[in-house]
């Protein structure tokens, strides 16, 4: 399987259309509260005028999607809080489960999420949902490989070391937000370019 590279944290049309120019393959959109949270409609508008193929994530964090999928219609669910599995399952579409470890205990409750199209991996910090911009040991997304669902690396990554991420892990696919930012919820376009291009050359 081909790698798949998310950029997430999008807040504005113009990193919006940056990212896909530079070759992302999804755009996240945050819908919990952080620096890079925008809401249905913000997102809605965005997603109105980007170009076809690029698969679009909605990222909310122990909320109920389904007021913000009527209006906003993104193509994917990453749930990123505590949401049980029966809450993943109930959704009946897409959803991505992502988990903040930092050992591999933190990896037993990938067991029952059987129903999510894929495992979101993340650094933990305590009190923070994501965007941290810290890692985890790259060592548990090779591991977290027995579940048998494609795996995400994200947490930390950058320009500069997400190719040895790749080459390490070998995921399904690489999710980044603030390693290439300017500011919070302002992405860099050389940032934006030098990660892509680094994720797809380790491929």
């Amino acid at each position: 399987m081909s790698l798949r590279v998310k950029i997430c944290g999008i807040t504005n049309l113009d990193d919006a259309l940056a990212a896909a120019e530079a070759g992302a393959d999804a755009l996240g959109f945050v819908f919990a509260p952080s620096p890079r949270q925008v809401t249905a409609e913000q997102a809605a508008a965005i997603i109105r005028e980007l170009p076809p193929f690029i698969t679009t994530v909605g990222l909310v964090v122990d909320q109920d999607p389904r007021p913000i999928l009527e209006a906003c219609p993104v193509d994917v669910v990453q749930f990123h809080g505590a949401e049980s599995p029966e809450r993943v399952r109930a959704l009946g579409r897409r959803a991505l489960k992502a988990f903040r470890v930092r050992e591999t205990a933190d990896l037993e409750p990938l067991a029952e999420y059987g129903s999510a199209s894929a495992f979101l991996l993340d650094a933990y910090v305590p009190g923070v949902a994501g965007g941290t911009g810290h890692r985890f040991p790259w060592s548990l997304a090779v591991e977290a490989k027995r579940f048998g669902k494609p795996v995400i690396v994200a947490g930390g990554l950058t320009p500069d070391n997400v190719a040895h991420c790749v080459d390490t892990t070998n995921p399904a696919g690489v999710d980044v937000s603030t390693g290439v930012e300017a500011a919070p919820g302002k992405k860099d376009r050389a940032k934006l370019r030098d990660f892509i291009a680094a994720a797809r050359a380790a491929r």
